[in-house]
């Protein structure tokens, strides 16, 4: 799943501060519930599970114990949760937010780090990952299985609890669970469509076009990873998210143009640099690439990928590569890119607010032309 960014700088740095902060306060209300009778054993559980020294060694966890929460909370780079921060503070228009409102801005980043958890958790069990963020996937680890499950659905109600704790009596709540419960359904529905596009072992690439790939896309990601933390952000600062549809249609248009840099830097990325090999072709994914191709090719190059895409040998993924070579399909996302870029652009420039503007525009320069 993509990831959506934040400003860098000083203002970047107060926000990463503010925002580590909060994270142990939310955690500890987690444990003291009162709406569950924690017993021991519950509480070791979520907060401290003693593993054995061959699951240490195996884990390559240098500790005594493992913590379900922060196992599964921590770890990224909570872009999505400091987005709430910056874009709050660009819509209010200062660099400085007072105690509270920083409080509550950092709750709300740390719910969208939660869900992000939630959706990993179980993501990781229907795609039969072995790691993630650089350790074990949440359900290999000894002692947890499918157990996972379970700690998925206990994530993603710590959401509610959160919201219900810190912002029942504002005025925005109602519309807070309402935007909460609407991306995570789009999410769900768009992680369905993939699932049953790509599912293994009806691998057909008559299914996979421009507009299967865009819908999935938009649906798993650019909800969440883009227009939730802005949407929060808007809430925060008074504002009713129905007046605001068109951020939301250039926010999740600024997500599809991600997920479609993200398909691109899988087989044309630096491994160095971009910290992983891509394994797209090899795993059958639905990629921008594979699409264009699709489009492009002619019945005897579709021969090829319709014999060679999806097939783990090196030399079938060679040949994938070549061909998208032989399409030129390098020069294809640059000039989409471009197209995106002027049109998203355009899109921005044409809303009457500037804060606003602003905070669009912060999103756009961290991501155009990345390269990583």
């Amino acid at each position: 799943m993509a990831a959506a960014v934040v400003a860098n700088g000083a203002s970047g740095d107060s926000s990463k501060a503010a925002f580590a902060e909060i994270y142990s306060r939310l955690k500890e209300e987690m444990l003291e519930d009162p709406a569950f009778e924690f017993t021991d054993e519950s509480l070791q559980w979520i907060d401290r599970i003693p593993l054995v020294r061959q699951w240490i060694k195996e884990l390559r966890v240098a500790q005594s114990a493992i913590k379900m929460l922060d196992y599964n909370v921590l770890g990224g780079k909570c872009n999505r949760g400091i987005s709430v921060i910056d874009s709050f503070k660009m819509l209010k228009g200062t660099d400085v937010l007072n105690k509270e409102e920083t409080f509550l801005a950092c709750t709300l980043g740390w719910c969208i780090e939660w869900l992000q958890a939630y959706f990993l958790v179980l993501d990781d069990i229907m795609d039969n990952s072995q790691t993630r963020r650089g350790q074990p996937c949440w359900f290999r680890v000894p002692q947890v299985g499918l157990i996972a499950v379970n700690d998925g659905i206990i994530l993603r109600n710590h959401i509610s609890r959160i919201l219900q704790r810190h912002f029942k009596g504002k005025p925005y709540y109602v519309d807070l669970i309402d935007l909460f419960n609407e991306v995570e359904f789009k999410t769900a529905s768009g992680q369905l469509l993939d699932l049953i596009t790509t599912h293994e072992g009806e691998k057909d690439l008559t299914k996979y076009n421009l507009t299967v790939h865009r819908r999935i896309v938009q649906y798993k990601t650019a909800y969440y990873s883009f227009y939730l933390p802005v949407a929060c952000a808007l809430l925060l600062s008074g504002e009713n998210l129905d007046n605001f549809g068109d951020v939301k249609n250039i926010l999740v248009e600024m997500g599809t143009y991600f997920q479609v840099q993200d398909d691109y830097l899988d087989c044309y990325g630096d491994p160095e640099f971009i910290g992983k090999i891509g394994t797209d072709i090899e795993d059958y994914k639905c990629s921008w690439l594979v699409v264009q191709a699709l489009e492009r090719a002619d019945e005897n190059q579709k021969h090829i990928l319709f014999e060679n895409y999806g097939k783990p040998d090196p030399e079938c993924v060679a040949k994938v590569k070549d061909l998208y070579k032989e399409l030129n399909l390098e020069a294809v996302f640059h000039e989409y890119e471009r197209e995106s870029y002027n049109k998203l652009i355009a899109d921005i420039e044409a809303h009457p607010n500037k804060a606003v503007q602003n905070v669009l525009k912060s999103f756009l320069h961290k991501i155009y032309k990345r390269q990583k």
